[in-house]
């Protein structure tokens, strides 16, 4: 049996309309007839999902469409508003891109996502598969999609023992997805292909013996469904190490200083505590007025904080000091402000800060 036969689709789409779990992007179809979750929502729910996992996403997904219920209104919207919102999820270039986007969509396409592949891929921050996806997904469209879940998933279908993160593989994924695409309900059959390797042909311990599709599986047959696909190559990430000096006024309640990141590269246009990169000594009030306008006392460490991304490692060192007064001391290149720590919520923080921000709640 091949995963391109009628049964193959007809055997996964019983099981996915059983088990598929309840998720609040989609929506279900009714005695085989399919119906469409609204497009904007799947453009939501797709940039979110991008490197998150679907737990982590459903809150903000709420969250994110009772502030912004409709595509103008978030490209209607400051960006400090979307970015607030987009808080804790990371990857916030995604964020930006989104609100780019429907921007886009609103100017150039009346409001309506676009339904063609083509389209769709003018869009920032929307890629080979996340076109694919809105299109059969949203409208219908037979389009195939290829994630880490549908790779694992054809890999092991068709025993495929080249890395799927190769060009040549990649390709070859590709041109599989499109040619196991059912004629009808195209957008749930691609959903359950995920939904299959979220749950079931997971990376380890796959769950053979429940699997709907297990007597068209290659990689079973052949006893190599747990050494299928080959594992990534772990690559040493490197450690960036920063200070963060934690500036408070003298006065009750303290209000606390802080800072505008640049407007690109990382965690762009969020704020921050004080941030610098470290020299051979720990900063001192001569070092912080070389680098401020501003006069402090008592600088003290107060721990240290790590956090990892896909590529990269960081180290914060905290500080706290107190300053002898709260003047401006926005520069040319920085914006600062001060605020006490209620405040806080109303400027959007990478994950760290909020955590420094909650050691210095104490």
């Amino acid at each position: 049996m091949h995963a391109e036969s009628a049964e193959f689709s007809i055997d996964l789409l019983k099981w996915y309309d059983v088990h598929r779990r309840v998720l609040p992007w989609r929506v279900m179809s009714v005695e085989g007839t399919p119906t469409y979750p609204d497009p904007y929502h799947v453009l939501v729910s797709e940039l979110m999902l991008q490197q998150t996992q679907v737990a982590t996403v459903i809150p903000y997904f709420h969250r994110f469409l009772e502030r912004f219920p409709t595509i103008q209104s978030l490209a209607n919207a400051p960006e400090q508003d979307v970015l607030r919102l987009w808080q804790g999820l990371g990857y916030y270039s995604r964020a930006r891109n989104l609100q780019k986007t429907a921007r886009k969509v609103v100017t150039d396409f009346g409001g309506q996502l676009p339904r063609s592949v083509d389209q769709l891929l003018t869009l920032l921050g929307v890629g080979k598969y996340t076109a694919g996806a809105i299109a059969s997904l949203a409208f219908g469209v037979s389009a195939p999609i290829l994630d880490g879940n549908v790779a694992r998933v054809l890999c092991r279908l068709d025993k495929i023992q080249t890395d799927p993160r190769d060009r040549a593989t990649q390709d070859l994924l590709w041109a599989r997805a499109a040619q196991i695409l059912p004629t009808r309900r195209v957008g749930d059959f691609n959903s359950a292909l995920m939904e299959l390797g979220a749950t079931l042909c997971t990376p380890r311990n796959p769950q053979c013996l429940i699997c709907p599709v297990r007597r068209y599986c290659s990689a079973r047959h052949a006893g190599l469904q747990d050494q299928i696909p080959l594992p990534r190559k772990s690559r040493p990430t490197p450690l960036i190490e920063r200070w963060v000096v934690c500036v408070g006024s003298s006065t009750a309640p303290a209000r606390w200083l802080i800072e505008q990141r640049p407007p690109t590269g990382r965690w762009a246009g969020m704020w921050q505590f004080l941030t610098f990169e470290p020299t051979s000594h720990a900063p001192d009030d001569t070092h912080l007025q070389s680098l401020l306008p501003l006069k402090v006392t008592s600088i003290q460490p107060v721990g240290q904080i790590s956090h990892a991304l896909t590529h990269r490692r960081y180290r914060f060192t905290i500080f706290r000091a107190t300053a002898r007064a709260t003047p401006d001391v926005t520069t040319p290149d920085r914006l600062r402000t001060w605020v006490d720590l209620t405040e806080l919520d109303k400027h959007p923080l990478p994950r760290p800060h909020v955590l420094i921000a909650k050691l210095l709640a104490g």
